[in-house]
């Protein structure tokens, strides 16, 4: 933990104590909220160590893009930096569309699991019964739950199995496009359809697929580093070809929409409580490139041991992205990006995005411990 935590820490539980001290001892006509300054006290605390620290990273990477930090409705952190379009110069803000490749996994997962609360499907089933390209026999016993949880073996339509499905674990996004297949099959729908109406249902009024997107706030990709950025062509509309897939990495959002959708996701708004407990469980265990050993569940990433947390990373060419849900305080931080310098890799890519997330990882266990020991107070 950094020291600027351990001196901060004790100034606000000092604060709490004198104030709790105060409430029980001193006859006041109004009896103080000691849980709403507790609570207050916390914000003032967290908001100074984000903006320290996350503020740093920015400058430290030159960083292009935006990130955000909320406290369920409570913005604890926001800044903005960079060009959304390097060529008008048009700069990032609120409104900025960003692509956010594999995090538009869970909308996916999140898509096959509304259909089987309706009886449409069940995630046992075998895909064979829904997609024809399943029933080779090097297909058949494939299940939608290990599409889900990349544990069906596949890697590409056409090839050979990594290994018997079920028993291990190796990221596939073409399994995610054919879960993407899967809704189109048992709603009668398109994808982007089915997309459109889940934004809807969530209040995400920003959000697109890259394929029917019509706005003018698109934060064009880049890739490159310093001054010189060459653009992705064809964005976004190439996210739905066969190299990404819409429902495995082509979808678009905001800052703002990704909070909604994280509010109203992981308070119950758009799944029932034991579906979204099946969501977030872990089923299998990935090995990230990046990130490190974690759970995995139904297109989400897991923390393995404290802080409790739902994430994922995102990577479409020029746009790393990651959104990460601590449920134990209701905290979303999210962070977009529209440049990546790949001749340095994905983990150069990403350090801002392993910088923030380790920090936040930090705060969040702080936060819970300063809860847990001030409410013996």
């Amino acid at each position: 933990m950094p020291k600027i935590f351990n001196s901060l820490f004790s100034v606000l539980f000092l604060t709490i104590f004198i104030t709790a001290c105060k409430s029980s001892s001193e006859p006041i006509e109004k009896p103080v909220d000691k849980k709403l300054v507790i609570d207050s006290t916390i914000a003032v605390f967290q908001k100074i160590i984000l903006e320290q620290q996350i503020d740093s990273v920015f400058k430290k990477y030159h960083f292009n893009g935006s990130v955000a930090v909320f406290k369920d409705s409570l913005q604890l952190y926001r800044k903005a930096n960079g060009y959304s379009n390097f060529k008008t110069k048009a700069k990032i803000d609120s409104g900025t569309v960003f692509a956010i490749g594999s995090v538009s996994k869970q909308f996916t997962a999140v898509l096959i699991l509304l259909q089987m609360e309706q009886g449409k499907l069940n995630i046992h089933d075998k895909a064979s019964k829904y997609l024809k390209e399943f029933q080779l026999k090097e297909y058949e016993n494939i299940t939608i739950q290990q599409l889900l949880n990349h544990t069906s073996g596949l890697n590409t339509f056409g090839g050979k199995l990594m290994f018997k499905s079920g028993s291990d674990f190796f990221y596939s996004n073409d399994g995610f496009n054919a879960l993407g297949k899967i809704v189109e099959a048992v709603t009668g729908k398109s994808f982007d359809e089915n997309a459109r109406e889940l934004f809807q249902k969530a209040g995400m009024k920003h959000s697109s697929t890259g394929a029917v997107f019509k706005g003018n706030n698109f934060a064009s990709a880049y890739l490159g580093s310093g001054k010189t950025f060459e653009e992705v062509p064809n964005m976004p509309k190439r996210l739905a070809g066969k190299d990404i897939g819409t429902p495995a990495g082509g979808i678009l959002s905001t800052i703002d929409d990704l909070h909604i959708w994280n509010n109203a996701l992981y308070s119950g708004k758009i799944l029932k409580t034991e579906t979204l407990k099946q969501f977030v469980s872990k089923s299998a265990e990935r090995r990230h490139q990046i990130f490190g050993k974690m759970g995995y569940g139904y297109g989400i990433m897991l923390n393995i041991g404290q802080p409790e947390s739902y994430f994922h990373s995102g990577y479409v060419k020029g746009s790393p992205s990651l959104n990460i849900y601590y449920p134990q305080t209701k905290t979303s931080v999210l962070i977009l990006s529209n440049t990546a310098d790949e001749e340095k890799g994905k983990g150069s890519t990403f350090r801002p995005h392993i910088e923030i997330k380790k920090l936040t990882d930090a705060l969040e266990n702080s936060v819970v411990k300063m809860k847990r020991d001030t409410a013996k107070i």
